[in-house]
C-alpha cells in the first residue's frame, strides 16, 4: 500500500476534521435504532435461557415438562435438539458447549432455551424448570486452580539472557505478590440477536456483535449448514468493549437454533442480571515476581509468573496472556527475564476480550516492582522508571525481539509532567499532607506502549465495498463494526478524502457478512487501520477509473485529473464529482469495487516466543492526583493529565472522545468495579445496585488532555493515523499509583476499594478481588 501526501489532510471533512460520531444525533434523539428496536416479522417468538443454579456438578436430563405447560411457551431446546454440533468455541477446537451436557462447570452457565409467544412467557417457562445437579466441589480461586494444577492451555513463557544468574547476582533482591480483579464490560445495550428463518434453511441475524464473521460461523456450526446460509447484520451496537466478540456469537447462534426448530423468527434479549452471570468479564490476575537491581533503581533481572482467572473454558484466553506477557515491560527495558502466563481454569463464567485484551493486566506487573525498588533505593518511584525507559542508555528491544522507540516514551512523559506541573505539584501535596493529619493526597505517573495488531496473524485483514450512484453519491460497507467508538465516520472521511467530496455525500451502511465476507472482529484498536485502508482501496480503484475517464474527455493524462471540493479537475477543466459519474456510466466504466488490506509486516514465531507481532505501537503518558480520606477509605481523582500518541489524528474529536472514556472505564476497573462469587461460586453483583461502575462523580474534576502534535505514525498507517481505542484505558494506572504514593507506597490490590484502601493504611489483608 503506497504511502498517502500530507497535503491530502486539508480537507474541511475529510482527514484531520473534528467531526462528530454519525449517529451522534440520532443518539440524543433516539432515532437511532438497535438491535432491539427493530420491527419484528408477524408471528415473531420470544426465548430466555435457562441457567444453572450451581457452581460444579453433574447434570441430569432436563424435564421440559413444567415450562411447556406454561400458557404460550412454544418450545424447550436442549443440547439434544442441536441439529450440528453443542459447539461455541472462537477456535472450533475447544470444548464449550451452548448448553451444558452431563455437567455443569460455573454458575450461570446455560442449560436450555425455552421460546415463547411473549418474553414473559418465556421467562416464567424458564423459572419453572427445575434442574437435577449432583453438586461437585468447585474450584473458585486462582490459588486454588494453581494448587489443582487446573489449566485451561499449556503455559507462554517468553525469556532473554541468563535471567537466573542475573537474579542471582544482582546487589538487591526482591519479591512480592499482589492481585488485579476482573470487570464487568457493562455496555449500555445488552446482548440480544433476532434471528429470521428464510427458505432453504437460511437464517437471517440481526445481532449486537463486534465480530459478524464468528456469529456466522459458530450459528452455522450450531446448525449443520454452510456459512453461506447464514447472513449477519449490525448496524450498530450499545456498547461492546469485547465483551460481544465471543459472546454475541453464542446468543445469536441460541436465537437461530430456536428459529430453526420452531420455523418462526425467535428474539432473544438478556436480562441485565442474566447478561452479567452468563457472559465472560475481564481476567483478573495474580502476579508472583522476584526481580534484581542495583542501588541507582537499574533492573537487572526479572522472573514473573501472570496467573490469569479464565474460568471454566478456554475462550480467547489465550490471546489476552499473549498480549499480557508482551506487555509484561510495557515501556521498560529489562535485560534478564522471564515471564511466565498461565490460565488457569475456575468454576466461574468463562472470562474474555475487554478493552485492552490483557495488555492493562500485564503493564500492572512493572508499577508494582517500581514501588519495591524504590522503597530499597531510597529513591522515588518516578526516578526508578525513568532509569529504566527503555531506549536511550537502555535496551530498545522487547524481548521478544521487537524495538520500542525510546523518543517517544521519553516525549510523552516529558510532556505529561509538564502539563501537570509535576515539581510544583509535588511541593503542593507535600506540604498539603503536613498538615492533614487524616487527609492525603498523592502523585502518581504512567508511561504505555501498546502495540497494535492483532496477536493471531490471519487476522490482521480486512475488506469494503464502495458503489458510486450516477448523482455523485456513494454508498460504504466494511468489515468493522461501530459500537460508538466513531470508527464508521473515520472510514467514511477516508473515502471523502479519495473522492474529494463531503462526507455528507457518503451513505455510510451497516455491517454484514453478505456484502463484505471473511471479516476479523471490531477489536484490538484495529478497526480504523485495517477498514480505513481496505475502504481507501476500494474508492482509489473507483477515482482511477473515473480519472481515465476524465482524462479520454480532456484529453490529458489520469495523473492530471485532481478531485476535491467535490469537482473533478485538469488545467481549465471542471465538472462536478456527479456529473463525472453520469458520464462515466455512459461509457459503461463500473462504479463499484470492493478493496482489501493485509497489515504488512508483522510475524511470530510462537515455539521461539519472538518475532514482530504488533505493526507499531501507540505511546502515551498519565499524571494523577488524588486525595484519601485515611478514616474512612473513600478518594477521589482530584486532577488527571493526559498525552496520548494518535500519530496524525484521522478525527481528534472522535480521539478525544476514546481517551476521555478510555481512562474513565480504566478508573473503574482499577478502583470501584468488583466482582464478588460467594463461597458457594455465585455471582453477588448482578446489576448496578451491586457493582459499581464509575459515574460522573469518579470523572476527575480537572481533567487535562492533549493529542502528541507533530508525530505522524513512522510505519504507513493510514494517513499517518494510530490506533486510540485501547490504550488510553492503561493511561488510569497512573490513579493506582497516586494512590500507593498517597499511603506511602504500601502494597495496594486492585480494584482500590474504600475497603482496600482502608486495609492498606491498617496494614491488613483483605480477600482477593476476582
Amino acid at each position: 500500500m503506497s504511502d498517502i501526501p500530507a497535503s491530502s489532510l486539508a480537507s474541511r471533512s475529510g482527514m484531520g476534521a473534528a467531526l462528530r460520531q454519525d449517529s451522534a444525533l440520532r443518539h440524543a434523539t433516539g432515532e437511532a435504532r438497535f438491535t432491539d428496536d427493530l420491527p419484528v416479522p408477524p408471528g415473531t417468538l420470544h426465548a430466555a435461557l435457562v441457567l444453572s443454579p450451581v457452581a460444579h456438578g453433574v447434570l441430569a436430563p432436563l424435564d421440559p415438562a413444567p415450562a411447556r405447560a406454561v400458557a404460550g411457551v412454544v418450545a424447550v431446546l436442549g443440547p439434544r435438539d442441536i441439529p450440528g454440533r453443542n459447539d461455541i468455541s472462537p477456535s472450533g477446537k475447544a470444548a464449550e458447549r451452548l448448553f451444558a451436557e452431563e455437567h455443569v462447570e460455573h454458575w450461570g452457565q446455560p442449560l436450555a432455551l425455552v421460546v415463547a409467544t411473549t418474553r414473559d412467557a418465556a421467562l416464567a417457562g424458564a423459572a419453572a424448570l427445575r434442574p437435577e445437579i449432583t453438586p461437585l466441589p468447585p474450584l473458585l480461586s486462582i490459588e486454588a486452580a494453581l494448587e489443582a494444577g487446573a489449566l485451561l492451555m499449556p503455559p507462554q513463557v517468553i525469556a532473554r539472557g541468563d535471567w537466573d544468574t542475573a537474579l542471582a547476582q544482582s546487589p538487591i533482591q526482591l519479591q512480592e505478590e499482589f492481585r488485579c480483579g476482573g470487570q464487568e464490560h457493562f455496555y449500555l445495550e445488552g446482548q440480544i440477536a433476532l434471528a429470521i428463518p428464510g427458505e432453504d434453511g437460511e437464517v437471517t441475524l440481526h445481532s449486537s456483535t463486534q465480530h459478524p464473521t464468528e456469529v456466522q460461523h459458530i450459528a452455522a456450526r450450531v446448525l449443520g449448514c454452510d456459512y453461506a446460509r447464514v447472513t449477519v447484520q449490525c448496524r450498530r451496537m450499545g456498547g461492546g468493549f469485547g465483551g460481544k466478540e465471543s459472546n454475541a456469537s453464542w446468543v445469536a447462534a441460541a436465537a437461530a437454533l430456536a428459529a430453526r426448530a420452531t420455523g418462526r423468527p425467535v428474539k432473544l434479549r438478556l436480562s441485565r442480571k442474566v447478561d452479567m452471570a452468563a457472559t465472560g468479564k475481564r481476567h483478573p490476575f495474580l502476579y508472583r515476581w522476584r526481580a534484581g537491581c542495583d542501588a541507582t533503581g537499574r533492573i537487572l533481572a526479572l522472573d514473573a509468573l501472570m496467573a490469569a482467572d479464565g474460568g471454566h473454558s478456554l475462550d480467547l484466553s489465550g490471546g489476552v496472556l499473549f498480549r499480557a506477557i508482551t506487555h509484561a515491560l510495557n515501556a521498560y527495558d529489562v535485560p534478564a527475564l522471564r515471564v511466565t502466563g498461565l490460565a488457569c481454569k475456575t468454576n466461574t463464567v468463562s472470562n474474555t476480550a475487554f478493552r485492552g485484551f490483557g495488555g492493562p493486566q500485564g503493564a500492572l506487573l512493572m508499577e508494582d516492582v517500581f514501588f519495591s525498588v524504590a522503597r530499597a533505593t531510597g529513591l522515588s518511584v518516578d526516578e526508578v522508571r525513568e532509569r529504566n525507559f527503555a531506549g536511550g542508555p537502555n535496551g530498545a528491544e522487547t524481548p521478544y525481539g521487537q524495538a520500542l522507540e525510546g523518543d517517544l516514551i521519553r516525549r510523552v512523559w516529558a510532556e505529561a509532567k509538564q502539563e501537570a506541573g509535576w515539581e510544583a505539584r509535588r511541593a503542593e501535596i507535600d506540604a498539603f499532607n503536613a498538615s492533614h493529619p487524616t487527609l492525603r493526597r498523592g502523585l502518581g505517573g504512567f508511561v504505555l506502549a501498546f502495540g497494535i495488531s492483532f496477536g493471531i496473524m490471519a487476522m490482521n485483514q480486512a475488506g469494503a465495498l464502495v458503489h458510486v450512484y450516477t448523482d455523485g453519491s456513494i454508498r460504504l460497507n466494511h468489515g468493522g463494526t461501530e459500537m460508538g467508538q466513531g470508527l464508521f465516520i473515520k472510514v467514511a472521511q477516508v473515502v471523502a478524502e479519495v473522492f474529494g467530496v463531503e462526507v455528507e455525500r457518503i451513505r455510510i451502511t451497516g455491517t454484514s457478512t453478505a456484502e463484505v465476507p471473511n471479516t476479523s472482529p471490531t477489536a484490538a484498536s484495529t478497526g480504523s487501520d485495517l477498514n480505513g485502508w481496505a475502504a481507501h482501496a476500494a474508492a482509489s480503484t473507483i477515482r482511477a477509473r473515473m480519472a481515465e475517464v476524465a482524462a479520454r474527455r480532456w484529453g490529458a493524462a489520469p495523473e492530471e485529473i485532481t478531485f476535491a471540493q467535490g469537482r473533478v479537475t485538469a488545467g481549465n477543466h471542471s465538472m462536478e464529482f456527479g456529473e463525472l459519474a453520469q458520464l462515466c456510466w455512459a461509457e459503461r466504466v463500473s462504479l463499484s469495487a470492493t478493496g482489501y488490506y493485509k497489515t504488512p509486516e508483522i510475524h511470530w514465531d510462537p515455539v521461539a516466543m519472538r518475532g514482530r507481532p504488533f505493526f507499531y505501537f501507540s505511546y502515551g503518558a498519565a499524571i494523577a492526583d488524588v486525595l484519601v480520606d485515611t478514616l474512612t477509605g473513600e478518594h477521589r481523582v482530584l486532577r488527571a493529565d493526559l498525552v496520548q500518541d494518535c500519530g496524525r489524528s484521522l478525527n481528534p474529536a472522535i480521539d478525544r472522545g476514546q481517551i476521555e472514556g478510555a481512562f474513565l472505564q480504566g478508573l473503574g476497573w482499577l478502583t470501584c468495579e468488583e466482582l464478588w462469587w460467594d463461597t458457594e461460586g455465585k455471582l453477588r453483583t448482578l446489576g448496578p445496585s451491586t457493582y459499581k461502575i464509575p459515574g460522573s462523580r469518579e470523572m476527575p474534576p480537572v481533567l487535562n488532555l492533549r493529542l502528541l502534535e507533530d508525530a505522524p505514525a513512522r510505519v504507513n498507517t493510514i494517513f499517518r493515523s494510530k490506533a486510540v481505542g485501547e490504550p488510553p484505558l492503561l493511561l488510569a494506572t497512573a490513579v493506582w499509583n497516586a494512590l500507593r504514593d498517597a499511603l506511602g507506597g504500601r502494597k495496594l490490590d486492585l480494584p482500590a476499594t474504600p475497603e482496600r484502601v482502608l486495609g492498606a493504611v491498617a496494614g491488613a489483608a483483605l480477600p482477593p478481588s476476582r
